[in-house]
């Protein structure tokens, strides 16, 4: 071949830098651009595989990414309560707009790890400045835990990844509260119509009712399954109105109450004369439901709000922080009819 037919040789690419320096593309980026995130060791490793491959920064690049994004990515499910969904959204899109940065929205179909990485990668390539994930996946890939390692997040009782700090009420606390007050006004036993099993929340919750029963010296009924829809909680408010011993139900969430109390009312089992039922949110419609529902209040536009602050502050400490839970007492709970 002459050299009028030759090739250019490539030339060395990000990826190539990452792998020869042993870090993601994303901490080769933040490096380049001297981000605070990437600690000096790794900012060495990196200058030291662009010297070696002869990478040329692109220059528009540069410019581009040398200063802030102004940007935070907030990942969100598609399913799973619209109610709290878009209060959180509400939530960090007023927080972060008023700290005068714009909001990147990506969204999951379902609960999968695959999809998860996509939205987040999205993110990262777009060079936010901070991620929130309000995504509730148990299970944390290698790749999820590198672009939450270089990029700064925070995450809504969700994923959890090594660097992540975890925000949001406990969880086994609200399952407490809830049942333990159902026992407080009497009842022997408390059912429980549980969110999917996949959930952070819906394990947790469960696993308060089961620990609050159990200190009670109560053995706790199976638990129903429901998916957090008013449908589901309808469902299994049918198998409960079939089951005479039933005086109290702990559902775990106010839409799966919705549901509940109509499955009841069908089979003529009212509330709170016949069932007591408590729930855990607190949505605007739990006040307003016939009868009002007693709930474990979740304040989703606070959330949101706190964890654009979190991630505005800075903070390099790992780990949780809890917001109070607190129960709304309404009308949906009473003494069984036997006190």
């Amino acid at each position: 071949m002459t050299k009028a037919t030759e090739r250019p040789a490539r030339q060395p690419s990000m990826a190539d830098v990452a792998r020869t320096a042993g870090v993601s593309a994303q901490t080769v980026s933040r490096a380049l651009r001297d981000s605070p995130n990437v600690n000096p060791e790794t900012r060495k490793r990196v200058l030291a595989a662009v010297e070696q491959l002869g990478y040329r920064f692109n220059n528009a690049a540069r410019v581009l990414s040398s200063g802030r994004s102004h940007t935070i990515g907030l990942v969100l499910l598609q399913s799973g309560g619209y109610y709290s969904r878009s209060a959180v959204t509400a939530g960090v899109e007023a927080a972060a707009g008023e700290a005068g940065y714009a909001v990147s929205i990506a969204t999951i179909a379902r609960l999968d790890t695959g999809l998860m990485e996509r939205s987040l990668s999205k993110l990262a390539d777009q060079g936010v400045d901070g991620i929130v994930i309000a995504v509730p996946l148990i299970s944390v890939t290698q790749k999820m835990e590198d672009i939450t390692r270089d990029i700064p997040t925070v995450t809504l009782d969700g994923s959890r990844t090594a660097s992540a700090r975890v925000l949001g009420i406990d969880q086994k606390d609200a399952g407490r509260l809830a049942t333990q007050h159902l026992l407080d006004l009497g009842h022997r036993q408390v059912w429980h119509v549980a969110g999917p099993d996949e959930w952070i929340e819906a394990r947790q919750r469960r696993q308060g009712w089961q620990e609050c029963l159990a200190a009670a010296g109560i053995q706790a009924p199976p638990p129903l399954e429901g998916d957090w829809s008013p449908d589901s909680g309808y469902r299994q408010g049918q198998v409960l109105a079939m089951i005479p011993d039933v005086t109290a139900v702990f559902a775990a969430s106010d839409e799966m109450a919705f549901g509940v109390i109509r499955a009841l009312r069908e089979r003529d089992r009212s509330v709170p004369g016949d069932v007591s039922i408590v729930s855990v949110d607190d949505i605007a419609l739990a006040a307003y439901c016939s009868p009002p529902l007693t709930t474990v209040r979740q304040d989703f536009y606070r959330s949101g709000a706190a964890a654009v602050a979190l991630l505005l502050q800075g903070a390099e400490d790992d780990g949780e922080s809890l917001l109070t839970a607190s129960l709304s007492v309404r009308a949906s709970t009473a003494p069984p009819r036997s006190i």
